[in-house]
């Protein structure tokens, strides 16, 4: 628990989280769109195409998909910094204790997290290739596709950081430490971060079922950072999977849609393979972080209750 506690190093009272929301949303939603805002305006011919499209979907302007990715990770970008202000200013905490209970940030776990994720996305889309290659359309387009590669290694991500740090760093410690239990936070964590995808356009085709995936993933990447006391395993899981969806396929219909190398064509439908992850990989990926990084007294952390620590001096805490 020594990861959720790390709340404590601050100032912790719910003024305190309502003023950092805030801040967030602020830089998220207002301050992060500007640029989006901007493009989009510059690329209609009137206020009404502007308004209309604004409406709709920005790529309905003629934005390159690649400037459109680039304008929305800023988005989350704006979003990480200021909630990193908050933490910073209005917490008085240090930014590291929001990412980690160590004394120093692990990337080694982020690249192991990152590589495992990573390969298991490549072998999992080829085999649904090799099975049904009518599904997919070739769209290989040099260019586009190599400032698609850059843009998804070193900017993509800025956007799932933002969202690890808020729900499995943020709000897992706030929850935590308010209803004094880690299987609380876990499950409103998960619930909220699957919630919030629910306007993706994959709901909408697929109807809200596909929550069990978008909650599915979010208790996963909460178990994570409980099991392990920090979220450098949820960050290179989370990056390895939006930058696998963003580079090897893209569809017409779904949240993402890039220069990918393959187009998917099929008609979207609920079956087994969309539970496949939640049902089948998530398991074995846990099973082998838990055992890799020997994962032990999982009752305690999961169903004990979170105590606010001795402090001896600002680093050190005793349980």
């Amino acid at each position: 628990m020594k990861f959720i506690q790390q709340a404590y190093k601050g100032e912790n009272s719910w003024w305190a989280y309502a003023l950092t929301i805030f801040l967030l949303f602020f830089g998220w939603q207002l301050v992060g769109i500007i640029p989006l805002v901007a493009t989009a305006f510059f690329y209609s011919e009137d206020m009404g195409e502007f308004s209309r499209a604004a409406l709709d979907n920005f790529t309905t302007l003629g934005i390159d998909s690649n400037l459109y990715l680039i304008l929305m990770i800023f988005t989350f970008f704006s979003g990480l910094v200021f909630l990193l202000l908050g933490v910073k200013f209005i917490h008085k905490r240090k930014i590291l204790t929001v990412l980690t209970s160590r004394e120093k940030f692990d990337w080694s776990r982020v690249f192991f997290a990152f590589m495992v994720w990573m390969l298991i996305g490549i072998v999992s889309f080829g085999i649904s290739y090799v099975f049904s290659p009518e599904d997919f359309v070739w769209n290989f387009k040099l260019v586009p596709f190599a400032i698609l590669v850059v843009i998804s290694f070193l900017l993509l991500p800025l956007q799932t950081t933002m969202e690890e740090v808020l729900f499995r760093g943020y709000l897992m410690q706030g929850f935590g430490t308010w209803f004094k239990k880690g299987i609380v936070a876990l499950i409103l964590t998960g619930v909220i971060f699957g919630l919030l995808h629910g306007a993706n356009p994959e709901v909408e085709k697929l109807g809200w079922i596909v929550m069990i995936f978008y909650i599915g993933t979010g208790l996963l990447l909460g178990v994570f950072a409980i099991m392990d006391e920090g979220i450098e395993l949820s960050m290179g899981f989370h990056a390895a999977n939006n930058i696998v969806a963003a580079v090897l396929a893209t569809v017409e219909w779904g949240a993402f849609q890039t220069d990918a190398l393959f187009i998917d064509i099929s008609e979207p439908e609920l079956n087994v393979e969309l539970f496949l992850p939640v049902l089948v990989l998530y398991p074995i990926v846990l099973f082998l972080f838990s055992k890799k990084y020997g994962w032990n007294n999982w009752k305690e952390k999961m169903f004990g209750t979170i105590y606010k620590p001795i402090e001896l001096d600002e680093d050190k805490f005793i349980a």
